[in-house]
């Protein structure tokens, strides 16, 4: 379990009882993707701080815990108490981040009580380049959004986990399945006719992190640049989609 808190005074001033409420707010990992809870130790943490860096620095074919156990100086065995392989803990990464996004968007959309700018704001909250978030010290969001643009594939293109989750509820994907059906929810309040409101949120969590990559690596095969950003991209076909373009 992960306890987000807000410790910004800006933000309590802001949103008052809203930040009150949200300091319980508790982010699911599934425990079977790990065998400590990192949260739980200052070493755990340390890895998870560090296997983000180094994972994006290394590509996570390169990615050790060998060569993680020598950045931290830290017996190999020592991480291995954590996670049972490296794809277990790039799992646990990425249920942290979608966890993460969930948070930012409820957040962000809780006091809009329009349809359509509240779909708005998701998609911006989803879409824009990510900012550090102060209320985690061990965790740099923006090196750990680069890390699920690059290697989030990686993460569910694997026979041995598609075999394992299939079917199950509790699965390594429930918050990122459950941040697309609040989208979906959010597009059926816009158009409730339209009949594919799953297939475009899904098209929208995974299609931004694809226009980000293409953004950065693939620049001409994309239109998203220094002035175009996926968030003005996704917003145009989202509302198109939907017949709502102003």
């Amino acid at each position: 379990m992960i306890v987000l808190l807000l410790y910004s005074r800006e933000l309590k001033l802001k949103y008052g009882i809203m930040d009150i409420l949200m300091q319980s707010v508790r982010i699911e990992i599934n425990e079977k993707l790990y065998l400590k809870d990192p949260e739980s130790s200052s070493l755990g943490k340390k890895i998870v701080e560090e296997s983000i860096h180094m994972i994006v620095e290394l590509g996570f074919d390169h990615f050790t815990f060998k060569k993680l156990g020598a950045k931290i100086n830290s017996n190999e065995s020592s991480i291995y108490r954590y996670f049972e392989n490296k794809q277990k803990l790039l799992l646990y990464l990425a249920a942290w981040y979608w966890g993460w996004m969930e948070y930012r968007m409820v957040f962000a959309t809780h006091s809009i009580s329009d349809s359509k700018e509240k779909l708005e704001k998701a998609i911006e909250v989803l879409t824009q380049n990510v900012e550090e978030d102060n209320a985690f010290s061990h965790i740099n969001e923006i090196v750990l959004n680069q890390l699920i643009i690059n290697e989030y594939s990686n993460s569910y293109l694997v026979k041995e986990v598609y075999k394992e989750n299939k079917g199950k509820k509790d699965d390594y994907f429930t918050i990122c399945k459950r941040l697309v059906a609040r989208l979906s929810e959010m597009i059926t309040a816009v158009d409730k006719k339209y009949p594919y409101p799953l297939s475009l949120a899904s098209t929208i969590v995974e299609g931004s992190l694809h226009q980000h990559f293409l953004k950065e690596h693939f620049p001409t095969l994309t239109n998203c640049n220094d002035k175009i950003n996926p968030t003005d991209f996704f917003t145009d076909l989202i509302f198109r989609t939907l017949n709502q373009k102003n």
